[in-house]
């Protein structure tokens, strides 16, 4: 808020004191006793500055001019194309489905929110510009062979009844879709022509934040727009995604609908990427965009064009965020790396004796900074190939190989049970007794059923006490395990606490609706 100016003509001085005549005697008195003043009064410089001079000369500069963008949107312009997407109507899909309310009888708050193609007008995935009365939908793209295979996004060609290619020079193709795979948001299509211009793919792992990038593309039609910017991050989770093996690229390039499925490009006119998603209150551009690195783009079209489907690798194992209350918990230096929280039985990790509680600190030598490094990286490795996994357990680095298998996403989806049922009536809450006074309950045997649990696995939270409840702790979770020792009873669970000291950090493995998780406990002062 800007303040008003002040009204300069209500501003007076403040009256003047009368002077009053002092005698020279009295004056000299004062200069004496100033000039005996102990010296410390007197403001010293530091013996050390704070920071090194200046230099002498100026130092070189990191950053000089801007690029010109010219020669390369020249050169690669052509091999970007316009993708035309013609979708069943969504209301005769509604017909057909057995109906959906008309958009009158819509309340105007949800057609507000939902906008007119029914997609939440909040952060995440942009999917296909649909307009109000027809089933038409509009992407980029590029081709990437000069037989006309093409890149896009799966979700500018999802559900499409027919595809159409159209070319800077004017020519429309209808294509093919060899495949399409949601996860990697990725999708291959084919046109009948030779001799295209096409586009090269950057090596893998050369894209670093602060690199000038270019994006070409069809913002809300608008053939062959050019925008430019800078990498904000690379190997970035998009939480507003459930894209886990991508390892995004954020740019502040201007991305907006229509712009999906087009080449993010090096001032090489190298593709680096595949942009795919915005983040966004509006539905417009706010400065965060993310890309598809090329080098995972590349792995699904290859595997689309041989078998019209994505294989990923896995591991077996779940894993979480590892936080610096964890890591202390766990006796780690720093907070690197991916907490195992479940493992798949009969899967690779469990074969290879990765444990519940194990920290993976790295995959064939490459550092797990964050839990969200590891998936992109063991789901790009080949199902069959061999991982070597670094651990830390128990205050001791190991090292173990595991088979990875290919990812079967029903037996990942079912590591956890469905614990939202409340446990049977039968069971009788304990007193308090433990160190963090965290008050649970044994389950019998109809709730353990309902609770998804094995026999001896789990007690049930009924309060979970001051420091539990701060941690995040709910009653209602199932608490598998104090650290390594799993917790079957209560008084299993006694004996798991009973060693705790306050101050002392605990990790609780806790099962919540079909999530596991650690979570860092600090035991309270005794009261």
């Amino acid at each position: 808020m800007t303040p008003s100016p002040m009204n300069r003509s209500s501003i007076r001085p403040a009256p003047a004191r009368p002077r009053r005549a002092r005698p020279l005697q009295s004056l000299a008195l004062f200069g004496a006793i100033i000039a005996a003043l102990p010296v410390a009064c007197t403001a010293q410089a530091p013996t050390t500055p704070i920071a090194p001079p200046p230099a002498a000369t100026p130092a070189a500069p990191l950053v000089a001019g801007l690029p010109d963008f010219t020669n390369l949107v020249q050169r690669v312009g052509p091999a970007v194309v316009n993708i035309s997407a013609e979708v069943t109507p969504k209301r005769e899909r509604a017909t057909a489905r057995g109906g959906l309310p008309d958009e009158d009888q819509i309340p105007e708050f949800f057609r507000r929110f939902f906008g007119p193609d029914g997609m939440p007008g909040g952060p995440g995935q942009q999917g296909p510009r649909q307009p109000r009365g027809g089933g038409r939908s509009i992407g980029s793209g590029f081709l990437i062979s000069q037989d006309g295979y093409v890149l896009t996004n799966h979700h500018v060609v999802d559900g499409a009844d027919t595809v159409t290619v159209k070319l800077t020079d004017r020519r429309e193709f209808k294509a093919k879709v060899i495949g399409s795979d949601e996860q990697s948001d990725v999708a291959l299509l084919k046109i009948e022509a030779k001799g295209l211009p096409f586009l090269r793919a950057a090596a893998a792992g050369q894209t670093k934040a602060g690199q000038w990038v270019v994006a070409i593309g069809s913002p809300f039609g608008l053939d062959h727009s050019v925008t430019a910017g800078i990498v904000s991050a690379v190997g970035r989770s998009n939480p507003y995604a459930d894209q886990r093996y991508v390892p995004f690229i954020q740019t502040d390039v201007a991305i907006n609908q229509g712009n999906s499925g087009g080449p993010l490009l090096n001032t090489s006119g190298e593709v680096v990427g595949i942009n795919s998603q915005i983040f966004s209150n509006s539905g417009g551009y706010m400065g965060v965009s993310f890309a598809i690195p090329i080098d995972v783009a590349m792995n699904s079209a290859e595997q689309l064009r041989a078998s019209g489907k994505v294989s990923r690798g896995q591991l077996g194992v779940v894993v979480q965020v590892l936080d610096s209350k964890g890591a202390q918990a766990l006796g780690l230096p720093d907070s690197n790396g991916a907490l195992v929280n479940q493992v798949l039985p009969g899967g690779p990790a469990d074969k290879a004796g990765i444990q519940l509680g194990d920290v993976i600190r790295t995959v064939n030598g490459t550092q797990i900074r964050e839990s969200s490094d590891l998936p992109p990286l063991i789901g790009n490795m080949a199902p069959g190939s061999k991982a070597k996994v670094g651990l830390f357990r128990d205050g001791k680095n190991l090292e173990v190989n595991v088979a990875v298998s290919e990812l079967d996403t029903d037996a990942a989806s079912g590591l956890a049970g469905d614990p939202s049922a409340r446990p049977g009536e039968k069971a009788v809450p304990r007193a308090n007794g433990n160190p963090l006074n965290l008050i649970a309950q044994d389950v019998d045997a109809a709730a353990r059923q309902r609770l998804g649990l094995k026999p001896g696995e789990g007690v049930v939270v009924r309060d979970p006490g001051d420091a539990a409840g701060d941690a995040g702790v709910r009653a209602g979770d199932v608490i598998l395990s104090v650290g390594r020792s799993q917790v079957g009873n209560v008084a299993a669970l006694d004996r798991a606490l009973a060693g705790v000291k306050p101050g002392q950090t605990v990790m609780l493995l806790i099962r919540r609706g079909a999530q596991t998780q650690f979570i860092a406990v600090e035991a309270g002062e005794d009261k």
